[in-house]
């Protein structure tokens, strides 16, 4: 499994990252296992909008997307 060095990291900032490791129960690692994981597998904005910009139809405009909204609301 590969391995990741970070250096010259902030002391306040590795201080902060040991608190919420020990907060959730988890040593360092297993801690910034999860969060870097979790980082890895979260689109950024600029995927998710590249994504967007590459689908076709279905296209409404603002005022009905706003209206379609609205009734949705009002349903529930």
């Amino acid at each position: 499994m590969p391995n990741i060095l970070v250096r010259d990291l902030p002391e306040v900032v590795h201080d902060q990252l040991v608190k919420r490791a020990a907060a959730a129960g988890q040593s360092l690692q297993q801690y910034l296992t999860t969060e870097l994981t979790r980082v890895a597998t979260t689109p950024t904005m600029a995927e998710v909008l590249a994504r967007i910009a590459g689908r076709e139809g279905g296209r409404v405009g603002l005022a009905q997307a706003v209206e379609d909204v609205i009734v949705e609301r009002d349903g529930r």
